[in-house]
């Protein structure tokens, strides 16, 4: 008898508590809308496998010394993972849309409005009962109104690491969420002769435009905000990889084998955060709010900024590609091109869109910078 009920203890099933069974559900729920869903399905999936992990007692994923531990404190502790993934994504970015309307760098800088208004959101919620949010927690926090995965887990990685799996999902979950949130704000902001201005062909990008473009922005980062240079730096030499042209395979690398493969373990590590004791609190639901409010507004002023723009400019501006500026690449400018062609069919707006897009992932990481910068 005694042999049995030693071997009963051994089981998940004697020890599994309700706080584990929810956050497994909320693994499976990640893995449903990865799957089935297809939103952000490179994230999602191993965030929620990775949730599953953490979640299952005495295997010890999470403990010290095991498997997701040590890819938690390796890559995010560190911060390499974000820094490696901006890497990438700079050598997957084309600036010939931001080269050739420069103006669209005010969209990307309109769009993270969201985020600076979020960090008082989050300051104020602290007159709620129930909520005890840092400075440096409601800076990290609303770091999410920028849509902006990697950077979100850079700056909560460094300002509030205990926050971090909340603030993850947050962000990865309305970067997915944006052909759905957005399209709503985006006719409730714009009339539909304004979604049907067409917008004239983009001029040619020389090569040597391409070239000088990472290498400018890169020494101003450096001049003026040297918090902000590990993503922004690595963003640009990731970019002047590909535009060179004398690297490919360094570029290859960068696009494919090594984003890939820091994907699934930077989606490993972020799940490992999401345990029951540290998720399932009154705070999280804050943070998931706070985080819908913020994607919010960043959408609404950059749609704001566009007609501002389109009134003060002798070439009009078709006010959705203000919506771009959000840092979801390429997702929003999808949808911004989509909503476009709903209200006129000639009306094709990816390459515009891509302008404000780009320029939201420098605004974003500018962001985090200066809110590092100044709480950090």
């Amino acid at each position: 008898m005694e042999k049995l009920s030693l071997l009963w203890q051994s089981t998940s099933l004697a020890h599994f508590e309700l706080g584990q069974v929810i956050m497994m559900s909320v693994g499976v729920l990640l893995l449903y809308l990865a799957i089935v869903k297809k939103f952000e399905p490179l994230l999602l999936l191993p965030i929620g496998f990775g949730a599953i992990l953490t979640n299952i007692p005495l295997a010890g994923f999470s403990d010290a010394g095991g498997l997701l531990y040590l890819v938690y404190h390796v890559g995010i502790d560190t911060g390499v993972f974000p820094l490696l993934i901006f890497m990438g994504v700079g050598a997957m970015t084309d600036f010939s849309a931001l080269i050739a309307n420069p103006r669209m760098l005010l969209l990307g800088a309109a769009a993270q409005f969201g985020i600076f208004g979020t960090l008082f959101g989050a300051i104020a919620l602290n007159m709620v009962p129930g909520f005890e949010f840092s400075l440096q927690d409601a800076a990290a926090i609303a770091i999410i109104g920028g849509a902006d995965g990697p950077t979100a887990i850079f700056l909560a990685s460094k300002l509030a690491p205990d926050l971090l799996g909340a603030i993850a999902v947050a962000a990865y979950s309305y970067m997915a969420l944006v052909p759905i949130i957005q399209p709503p704000i985006m006719r409730l902001f714009t009339s539909e002769e304004e979604r049907k201005i067409e917008m004239p062909e983009l001029r040619t990008v020389s090569k040597r435009e391409k070239i000088i473009f990472p290498l400018a922005v890169l020494l101003l980062c450096i001049l003026f905000l040297p918090t902000a240079t590990p993503l922004v730096g690595m963003f640009c030499l990731g970019n002047l990889m590909k535009e060179s042209g004398v690297v490919d395979r360094l570029s290859n690398s960068a696009q494919n084998e090594l984003i890939n493969v820091v994907t699934i373990f930077l989606g490993l590590a972020v799940g490992s955060k999401l345990s029951a004791e540290k998720f399932l609190t009154v705070e999280t639901l804050g943070i998931l709010a706070l985080g819908a409010i913020a994607f919010s507004i960043g959408t609404a002023a950059g749609i704001l900024m566009a007609k501002a723009m389109s009134k003060l400019s002798t070439k009009k501006i078709n006010p959705l590609i203000g919506a771009a500026g959000v840092s979801a690449v390429p997702m929003a400018a999808r949808v911004v091109n989509k909503v476009g062609l709903e209200a006129n069919h000639h009306n094709f707006l990816l390459m515009h869109a891509m302008g404000p897009n780009v320029a939201g992932v420098l605004g974003s990481a500018v962001a985090a910078g200066i809110l590092l910068a100044l709480v950090g």
